[in-house]
């Protein structure tokens, strides 16, 4: 292991190709996840998913899309606002950033209706799953519609005339709206030439039609098209002479001072700024004309750059609905139980004959709940830490949690209240676990905990013996069945000495915590990475073999990456797997010719943070909740642990390494020009789909 001293300001970048210039080392990160939700796009005509999964990924690219402009693209904006015209390391100015998005957006946009309208919604019907129009009703249909429409949603709809006492309401962010033309005089005599209906979020999206108009099939009226059809009745003496659909997203990022004194109630009162943040996006149908979309981008100070005319619904990500079709969906599977826990009585003697390691959603996340369920209830354990990022108030680890407080454990949670968009449900849980009788904190200020912990404190024949959970994604059981994560049980002394010195770190005070076995962001964990490296450089140089696989989800970290530069032109052999942005160029000659990136996207959502260093032979495994990106090594609380158990170290190199390097189904791989390209079966290969190697693998 080196021992050089790497600085942890992430501010010193070498320059280790001089032949390239700065600006062409480097992919622009912005695009970067653009490309990677394109990716997401392409699924949805991919004939390897099941139809209603191929819906289901033109929906994820919607909300994937809302998220990238609430976000990312409020952040050029507001650097452009700023004035701030200095160049990304990729050498664009936010004014190029957002140029190259708006063009990169606008037709991902227009080939997801296409896709929408051209085959997904055909091969739909075929399978009378049916989205009528109004001109499609019959009147049995029609007198159905209406009536709902009476019932169910004119008493909520609220129509807002525009004229001078009535001027352009504060629409929520990314809430389904009508502007609707009129013609005539209101009540008071008055001329209303405009009016806006916002549509309330408590309404379906989709309403299907009972059975007995449908001849049992499943046939749905979307809930602009009824609410389109029945508009004027809500103006009584006037004529509706137009409707037209329309969304607006706005700037969703919370600013947060320093310096607050409780950090809960200022989340609260900037939550509700989240609802009105800035336009960055208006979103309406083909068919609204220009002197109404014009009224709008005025209305939200946007320009024609900023307009999305779809071809369907403004609102496709709520488009789904619970189709009763288990043949157009992937076939249900049921995470394993490992063996050595079946056969224990308790959880706690199972770890204590060896580390466990779980993969998700492979193998079931039951054994987490488990151990924080046994240690709630059992009369040995005095204490239980853990760290939450996105846990419902709902979810059973809360719930037990909860158990445990009352039941007289010691019970502290770490929460982090600033996980993006959960704010407002971790409130909802520092709230329930008070209440209960645990010590919650809020970690440190100004460095998101991120790290995923847990650690048990049972006393056993007069001896205090920790049990210990580290993993790779978030304690929640939901995401545990949809997103690859590992996760690691463990009793060895050091790793849970070393997680209790990071508990200790988070809810005390005083100097970094010295570990013995884990690094930690935002201290070792970068030095490390460079150091582990080096290792492989000097290795290359001195003619052996050297090799480093990295699976994350992002790679943007510019220190980082010239390191890998640095090892690819000493020789050594590189593959990154990124999930999704990736900012190193590979293939590039004399720079980075050494080095494969490659990204799976397939039915569940990569997630999982695992390094590899072949140490002549005796390679270095560590899993990690960090990505290598800024945030994470600099501005975050991480936890990066070792695999030691050989047996666990093969099952993580065959099947987290060498299974995705091995992907011809699901991979795409990352060019030098900074494209990506869907891999093809070579002649004499196998078909080869990781995700799907594993499920038949555990089953």
């Amino acid at each position: 292991m080196s021992t050089e001293n790497h600085s942890l300001t992430g501010q010193q970048i070498n320059t280790v190709a001089p032949d390239y210039a700065y600006n062409e080392r480097y992919i622009n990160r912005e695009l970067s996840i653009l490309d990677f939700h394109l990716r997401v796009l392409e699924q949805a005509v991919d004939p390897l998913h099941p139809l209603l999964e191929r819906l289901n990924f033109l929906l994820i690219f919607s909300r994937n899309l809302d998220e990238f402009f609430e976000i990312r693209v409020a952040g050029v904006m507001e650097e452009l606002t700023l004035g701030n015209e200095s160049h990304t390391p990729d050498g664009l100015t936010p004014k190029q950033v957002l140029e190259a998005i708006s063009k990169t957006a606008h037709e991902a946009v227009e080939r997801q209706y296409r896709i929408l309208n051209d085959e997904i919604l055909p091969k739909l019907r075929e399978e009378d799953i049916c989205f009528l129009r109004r001109g499609e009703l019959t009147p049995a249909q029609s007198q159905w519609v209406k009536k709902y429409f009476q019932e169910q949603v004119a008493p909520v709809l609220t129509p807002i005339s525009l004229d001078p006492a009535h001027p352009f309401p504060r629409l929520v962010n990314k809430s389904l709206n009508f502007v609707v033309t009129l013609d005539g005089k209101d009540a008071f005599g008055r001329q209303i030439n405009f009016a806006v209906v916002p549509a309330p979020r408590s309404l379906p999206r989709v309403v299907r039609l009972p059975d007995e108009l449908t001849d049992g099939k499943e046939h749905h009226v979307m809930l602009s098209a009824i609410i389109h059809e029945h508009v004027s009745d809500l103006f009584p003496g006037m004529t509706a002479t137009g409707s037209y659909q329309f969304r607006v997203t706005r700037n969703a990022d919370l600013e947060l001072n320093e310096d607050v004194e409780d950090l809960a109630i200022a989340l609260k009162g900037e939550l509700s700024s989240r609802r009105f943040g800035r336009a960055v996006r208006l979103e309406v149908t083909q068919n609204c004309p220009k002197h109404i979309y014009n009224y709008l981008l005025e209305e939200f100070e946007l320009d024609e750059h900023q307009l999305y005319k779809v071809d369907g619904p403004v609102n496709l990500a709520r488009l789904l609905s619970n189709f009763k079709r288990p043949h157009l969906k992937y076939d249900s599977f049921t995470p394993v139980i490992p063996k050595v826990l079946k056969k224990s009585g308790s959880i706690f003697s199972a770890m204590k004959k060896q580390d466990i390691l779980l993969h998700h959603p492979f193998e079931s996340f039951s054994p987490v709940i488990t151990l924080l369920r046994e240690a709630a209830r059992d009369p040995k354990v005095l204490a239980i830490k853990q760290t939450l990022y996105r846990s419902g108030p709902d979810s059973e680890i809360v719930q037990v949690l909860a158990e445990a407080a009352r039941n007289g454990k010691e019970v502290t949670a770490v929460i982090e209240l600033r996980a993006r968009f959960d704010e407002e449900s971790n409130i909802a849980v520092a709230n329930l676990l008070q209440e209960a009788g645990a010590v919650v904190v809020y970690g440190i200020v100004g460095y998101k905990t991120h790290a995923k912990m847990i650690l048990v404190i049972r006393r056993e024949n007069d001896k205090l013996i920790r049990y210990a959970h580290l993993g790779t994604g978030n304690y929640h059981a939901g995401n545990a069945r949809i997103y690859t994560d590992y996760g690691l049980l463990t009793t060895d002394k050091d790793l849970c000495e070393d997680v209790h010195r990071i508990f200790q770190e988070l809810t005390g005070m005083g100097k970094m915590a010295k570990l013995k076995k884990l690094f930690h962001a935002p201290f070792t964990l970068h030095s490390q990475l460079l150091g582990f490296i080096d290792d492989e450089i000097n290795h290359a140089k001195a003619g052996k073999e050297a090799h480093i696989i990295v699976k994350v989800n992002a790679l943007t970290e510019l220190q980082l990456i010239n390191k890998l530069y640095e090892a690819s032109a000493a020789g050594v052999k590189i593959d990154l797997i990124i999930r999704s942005i990736c900012c190193l160029r590979p293939g590039l000659p004399g720079l980075s010719e050494n080095i494969r990136v490659r990204s799976i996207v397939g039915r569940f959502l990569e997630h999982t943070r695992v390094f590899y260093f072949s140490n002549l032979g005796d390679a270095h495994i560590y899993c990690s909740s960090a990505d290598w990106m800024n945030r994470n090594l600099f501005n975050r609380v991480e936890a990066c642990f070792p695999i030691e158990d050989p047996a666990l170290r093969k099952v993580i190199y065959q099947q987290g390494f060498l299974n995705y390097l091995k992907d011809n189904q699901r991979a795409w791989t990352l060019n030098g020009n900074g494209s990506w390209q869907r891999v093809q079966v070579q002649e004499g290969e196998k078909p080869h789909d990781s995700q799907e190697v594993l499920l038949e693998y555990y089953r």
